[in-house]
């Protein structure tokens, strides 16, 4: 299939849920089956066709264990701790989530082939066999993350064939050393790094789905796509846009999300600097009451008893005050810490929302200027053929007012002297000699010096060149051509 392209989307968490494990093994009752369907595109009579990938080979999705279980195994036999157990709130990414796929129309026909599949919602697609090709195209992506990361890392790989586009869940622990090394593996020391290694991700899976006919990408202004339908424009704009709208869509919500944290974030961090405060400032009060008393007794002044019961009392409120601020002080530092993670997140997610704005524009440009392109064509042509038409109805002398007009060149010869245009705009002046005199012109010799004017732009030099072909596909002299 032409033009099929793949797709790589990487989501690094803080760990993986019972909810998201479900949803990639279908660890669902009826009830969350039900549930699914009514708000997603799944397919229940589709679901016996998924599989997973385990040590290379195709497996059932095996259903016995979820995910977070499969991870906590995992770690255990390597004697590895999670950095998020024990934690209030988890702040260390520990799992990265990839989804691997393609364009719909290429990854459906590796996993079904030339079967008829019924995509509309409520369909029985009980008969449909899943095929051997989707199969290698798993086993080939499992090697790419195993031999890029390590195959003691991959917790759980599992190809869905009952949605809409088949595609694949990769659930990877970014360990390295036997050591969580999320930064190292992949974020880098700057977004610069992480940018760069993320692009040498996507070339890398590309030399990966070369064998099966799916490419990195390329910007519209490479395709060459001049003359497609409007129907290929819209498919084509849904291909290019639609992961980006929709990731725009996930990347806004993620950001409203954080504020709200944020906002909590902040308000438990201030309240958590007061209770410092007060319990600094009673500290203080206290231990000047008890220096006080000591200076009393020093002195020999007063009930020695009573001072001393006394003194003992503020000690033991000093002490309760003291567990209390070591308490404070420890939350606060938590507390700083998770601010610090949502703010360092709330960057991220809004530098990577920009980068998409830009990518956004950039297509929506692209495709726009292509199609701009495609309608002046249709609106050549059928200017055309229309004056084609038009001048069949009038008489002959009426005609004579065309002569050698550029409408009249291309109303006869529109393909000869556009060709023959796009030559001389090109510099290939000999070739567009050669071409005119072989297609029947010969006009418009002269021996005047050919090129572009040095305050000449691209508008007026390829008005210039279509009037220029227009006069070397006339006839020549004495000859006259057929209406």
């Amino acid at each position: 299939m032409a033009n099929a392209k793949q797709v790589m989307d990487f989501r690094p968490s803080k760990g993986i849920t019972t909810a998201q494990s479900n949803e990639h093994q279908r660890r669902w009752t009826d009830k969350g089956w039900e549930r699914a369907v009514s708000i997603g595109n799944y397919d229940p009579t589709r679901e016996h066709l998924n599989f997973e990938i385990k040590a290379g080979k195709v497996c059932q999705v095996d259903k016995s264990k979820s995910i977070p279980e499969r991870m906590d195994e995992s770690l255990s036999a390597r004697g590895i701790k999670d950095p998020n157990s024990g934690l209030e709130e988890p702040r260390f990414r520990t799992v990265v989530n990839f989804i691997f796929g393609g364009s719909r129309e290429r990854m459906q026909e590796i996993a079904f082939g030339e079967q008829k599949v019924n995509f509309e919602k409520g369909a029985d697609n009980s008969q449909i066999e899943r095929c051997k090709e989707i199969e290698e195209w798993a086993k080939d992506v499992y090697s790419f993350v195993s031999d890029k990361y390590g195959e003691e890392n991959i917790v759980s790989f599992v190809v869905h064939l009952d949605e809409l586009n088949p595609h694949a869940h990769c659930t990877l622990l970014p360990i390295q050393e036997n050591k969580f090394a999320y930064k190292q593996i992949f974020a880098g020391k700057d977004k610069y790094e992480f940018s760069a290694r993320m692009k040498q991700l996507h070339s890398d899976f590309a030399e990966v789905n070369k064998r099966w006919g799916m490419s990195r990408g390329t910007s519209v202004s490479e395709s060459g796509a001049r003359h497609r339908t409007t129907e290929e424009y819209r498919r084509h704009l849904s291909e290019e846009c639609t992961s980006i709208e929709e990731q725009l869509g996930q990347h806004q919500k993620a950001l409203s999300d954080l504020k709200v944290e944020i906002q909590l974030a902040e308000r438990r961090v201030k309240g958590l600097n007061s209770m410092v405060e007060n319990l600094r400032k009673a500290k203080a009060e206290k231990e000047r009451q008890i220096a006080a008393l000591e200076a009393t007794m020093k002195s020999h002044i007063g009930n020695s008893m009573s001072i001393s019961a006394e003194k003992a009392n503020l000690e033991k409120e000093l002490a309760s005050i003291q567990e209390k601020l070591a308490d404070k002080q420890e939350k606060l530092k938590v507390a700083d810490r998770q601010l610090s993670v949502l703010k360092e997140d709330m960057n991220t997610i809004s530098e990577r929302t920009e980068e998409l704005k830009v990518e956004a524009y950039r297509y929506s440009h692209e495709i726009h200027s292509k199609v701009d392109v495609l309608l002046k064509d249709v609106m050549l042509e059928t200017l055309v053929s229309e004056h084609s038409e038009r001048l069949a109805e009038i008489g002959t002398s009426e005609q004579s007012i065309f002569d050698g007009s550029l409408l009249q060149s291309l109303t006869e010869q529109g393909a000869d002297v556009m060709h023959c245009a796009t030559l001389l705009f090109l510099g290939m002046v000999n070739d567009a000699t050669t071409f005119a005199e072989t297609h029947g012109g010969g006009g418009g010799k002269n021996d005047l010096k050919w090129g572009r004017d040095e305050n000449e732009d691209n508008r007026a030099w390829a008005k210039r060149c279509m009037m220029t072909a227009s006069k070397m596909m006339r006839p020549a002299s004495g000859k006259k051509q057929k209406r």
